[in-house]
């Protein structure tokens, strides 16, 4: 019989319905039902592509023994991180501070009061490698609960006034400049992987939100220690495992210091980052490298993560069918050479052998290797090589495709709307800024109310419970943002403004500009969560001082420009102490610094040649942070544009800072050589 969670929207819920835990969702009537019963919560976090959360759901949610231990003892309250960001935070936290590390599954025991005293993340189902059995830890939880309450509740106690405490400090004023980002560079430049690319050790995250700043830093300066960091970094992930060599798109992270064996689930988020990233560098330096590996990202997340209702569903699994019934990670991407000969033949398994990287020994598992792109030279017969990569890939498309996390999420769909809308004009892909509009539209339809407020997630057309949190409205400002300059059309920019206005009154500290990740209004939690560095994402501090100055820039509204720079304070304290972590604040800093410029584009029509000409050299300036505004002349869709007459009855173009303008242009090449200085 399904339990509480069969109502839920979340796929990663829902894979939980059939559970014999009986488990609830993040709610006021579990935290009411614990203080009936007198009992603890058990609280689990995870998601859906999560392989170690698969793997505790089968050892011991579906072990009816463990959950009738779990049933009459605790409360227990399943929660996706992706949905609740703000809970995950607060708990993952005290999870860190408690045990030095953290990581998902996420396991805390919580008072009735939501007040955590105990902490773990994956435990077994009997004891290993010093860890205790999972139900051996449900025993002493609720022998510690039943004989030792006292303790455990100054233990919570402590716990939450350790963690009202932490507060971010500033540990400064004033905004980012020149020393701190040279700084910052020293920094990355010290941690830099030289052989391999990346920063530190395994396992390898793609630094995304640091290739940004680096392409910007390269852009303002002409660092070329800078932009080599980014174009090694690129190319040795686009050569790895950690890149899909059939399929594009990027895996999650890789588990070694060289990108070969990835942790094989592909987050929207991931992949919606790296395609501006590349697109990026191939504005930066032509690389014909880039441009392929933008454009299969881009193709990639139309093709498989885009929803029937316009969106983009939020990850695929690590995990899948190995074709024997087993559910294996990356049973969907590996090759052996003998499946190699089995779909190509002899002799064309012996080149896509030699092309990919696959050996007899295997560079994964039981054989298998990760496909990759090992040789640098260019490929002799290019021709030959396109149809084994063809044949692969329909070949693949036939193995059991790993299970798909249909779930819509403001802020990653927001991600993905910039990087389409961008690639799509950079490459004259038109169908690629439909994709994006369409994203956009969905995000307006259903997830903005009337109030401009934002619903976090949406499954299958029906909107989530959730508020969105301070990333969403920030990542979908930028967004839109990135559409209005693509496409001209002012109704994005005018969404921008209603986000960021919600950014200004009720997720910022009115007295130091300070952000939180959740509004004022939200629901309380131990604590209201608050943190200007990146993870896997930018951070919603930073993306939104990012937006703020954006909007900024396209519409000369002060308060938002102030917002941005009190924010960017916080840069200036970390940048040069943790560049690695705050890559995105860096970036955000850089485009400060440049202005950033602002560029009106104005001509008779749109669809003028000229004038699309114009547009097109202004969205391809490598100037950090400009904007850019298209429209006819007399049109009120952009306040850049406001008495901008054409020169001579030409499309001109005006390139400003502070809505201050140099002498307009109608020369394509003149306005190029101006933005990319």
């Amino acid at each position: 019989m399904p339990n509480r969670l069969a109502h839920e929207t979340s796929p990663y819920l829902l894979q939980h319905a059939e559970n014999p835990v009986d488990w609830w969702p993040w709610s006021d009537e579990a935290f009411a039902e614990a203080r009936r019963r007198d009992v603890p919560v058990l609280l689990s976090v995870g998601y859906s592509s999560c392989h170690w959360c698969h793997v505790m759901a089968h050892e011991s949610f579906e072990d009816r023994a463990t959950a009738e231990v779990m049933n009459d003892h605790f409360v227990s309250v399943k929660v996706d991180r992706e949905e609740r960001p703000d809970v995950d935070a607060v708990y993952m936290e005290a999870v860190q501070a408690a045990t030095g590390q953290g990581g998902w599954p996420m396991t805390v025991f919580l008072t009735p009061d939501a007040e955590p005293f105990y902490f773990g993340t994956y435990f077994p189902p009997a004891p290993r490698h010093g860890m205790p059995s999972f139900q051996q830890v449900l025993q002493g939880v609720h022998q510690a609960w039943a004989d030792r309450r006292d303790e455990v509740t100054d233990v919570a106690g402590k716990i939450v006034r350790d963690l009202a405490g932490r507060e971010v400090s500033f540990g400064g004023s004033g905004v980012p400049g020149e020393e701190e980002l040279a700084q910052a560079l020293l920094g990355l430049t010290r941690e830099y992987d030289p052989q391999r690319g990346g920063f530190g050790g395994a396992p390898k995250f793609p630094p995304s939100m640091v290739v940004e700043f680096l392409l910007r830093h390269h852009a303002r300066t002409g660092a070329e220690g800078a932009l080599q960091m980014a174009q090694d970094t690129c190319e040795r992930m686009a050569r790895g495992g950690i890149y899909d060599q059939l399929g594009g798109g990027f895996a999650r992270y890789s588990v070694d210091r060289d990108w070969t064996v990835p942790h094989f689930e592909k987050m929207l988020y991931d992949n919606a980052l790296l395609c501006r990233v590349y697109a990026h560098l191939w504005r930066s330096t032509g690389s014909e490298l880039a441009r392929r590996v933008a454009l299969e990202t881009a193709d990639f997340m139309v093709r498989e993560l885009r929803t029937e209702q316009g969106g983009f569903a939020s990850a695929l699994d690590a995990d899948s069918d190995d074709g024997t019934g087993r559910h294996v990670e990356g049973a969907y991407y590996v090759w052996t050479p003998a499946q190699l000969r089995e779909v190509l033949g002899d002799s064309d398994a012996e080149l896509a052998a030699r092309h990919y990287g696959v050996t007899e020994e295997g560079t994964f598992e039981e054989g298998a290797s990760v496909l990759q792109l090992p040789q640098r030279e260019a490929v002799a017969d290019a021709q030959r090589i396109d149809s084994v990569r063809r044949r692969l890939f329909e070949a693949r498309s036939a193995r059991p495709a790993p299970g798909r996390d249909d779930k819509v999420v403001a802020a990653w769909n927001g991600l993905a709307i910039a990087a389409l809308a961008e690639t799509g004009a950079y490459f004259d892909r038109p169908d690629l800024v439909e994709a994006a509009v369409a994203a956009a539209d969905l995000l307006v339809r259903l997830h903005l109310d009337d109030a401009a407020r934002l619903t976090r997630t949406s499954k299958d057309g029906r909107a989530g419970a959730n508020a969105g949190v301070l990333e969403d409205y920030a990542d979908v400002a930028e967004g839109f943002l990135a559409l209005a300059s693509v496409t001209g059309e002012g109704v994005w920019l005018e969404f921008a403004g209603f986000l960021l206005d919600h950014v200004l009154a009720r997720f910022t500290d009115e007295e130091s500009g300070a952000l939180y990740d959740t509004a004022a209004d939200a629901e309380r939690l131990i604590r209201r969560p608050q943190d200007p560095t990146d993870n896997a994402v930018p951070s919603g501090w930073t993306a939104a001082a990012g937006a703020l100055l954006g909007y900024a820039a396209q519409t000369g509204a002060e308060p938002h420009r102030t917002a941005a720079e009190r924010a960017l304070a916080v840069v200036k304290a970390l940048g040069p102490r943790v560049p690695r972590f705050i890559g995105w604040g860096l970036a955000v800093a850089e485009a400060l610094l440049d202005g950033p410029r602002e560029v009106a584009v104005v001509g008779p029509a749109l669809d003028d040649p000229g004038t699309r000409a114009l547009h097109r050299t202004a969205l391809l300036g490598t100037a950090p942070g400009a904007v850019v505004a298209y429209g006819t002349v007399g049109s009120d869709e952009f306040p850049l544009l406001a008495d901008r007459p054409l020169s001579g009855g030409e499309p001109t173009a005006y390139v400003c800072r502070h809505f201050t303008c140099d002498a307009p242009t109608t020369d394509p090449e003149r306005l190029k050589a101006t933005l990319n200085r």
